[in-house]
């Protein structure tokens, strides 16, 4: 939602729309999806026979197995050979979810799920995916994947040294305000 829009709705007017919206995405999910993977479940049985359909249903979920630790093993990689290099792996962890969400949508029965998987644990689409979930960057976890740099202890193209901190750097959150100070009050 645009700033400007935000700025005009009051704050229970934005949690009233916000929560219409969730109730919409649950709709989606538990209504919506099902009778459509129903409905195309339906259409496969009719065109190729129940047999090979129920076939075709239970292969996704070695298939999806095989494929996503295969793919993952690759993200994985990129991920780590990322962190060697010093440069922040907000790539890599777009990728890995991306290869996540793929393997686990083909396993989970249904033909509509298995497409989308297959689309996502594909290089060039996944690339493609990658590429519209970063223009999304309103999202709160596409944020943080995609800024997981100054998360991490990252900082340019070379890692912070020292104390603690999940990245091996010190990390510190604290608001100060700065006083400019004689020389004459340094040195009494």
């Amino acid at each position: 939602m645009p700033r400007a829009a935000r700025r005009r709705l009051g704050r229970t007017d934005l949690r009233k729309v916000v929560l219409a919206f969730t109730r919409m995405i649950w709709f989606v999910i538990f209504v919506v999806w099902p009778l459509a993977e129903l409905f195309v479940i339906i259409k496969v049985s009719e065109a190729i026979g129940f047999l090979w359909m129920l076939l075709l249903l239970l292969i996704s979920w070695p298939v999806g197995s095989r494929v996503l630790r295969a793919q993952g093993r690759a993200a994985w990689r990129q991920f780590a050979e990322a962190v060697q290099a010093g440069r922040p792996p907000g790539k890599e962890v777009l990728n890995g979810a991306l290869v996540l969400a793929g393997g686990l949508l083909l396993m989970v029965p249904g033909f509509i799920t298995d497409v989308i998987g297959l689309l996502l644990l594909l290089p060039p689409t996944r690339s493609l995916a990658r590429r519209a979930v970063s223009r999304h960057h309103g999202s709160a976890w596409v944020g943080r994947a995609a800024n997981l740099g100054s998360a991490s202890g990252f900082r340019g193209n070379r890692r912070n040294s020292g104390g603690g901190g999940a990245g091996g750097g010190q990390h510190y959150d604290a608001d100060a305000t700065a006083v400019d100070i004689d020389n004459q009050e340094l040195n009494p």
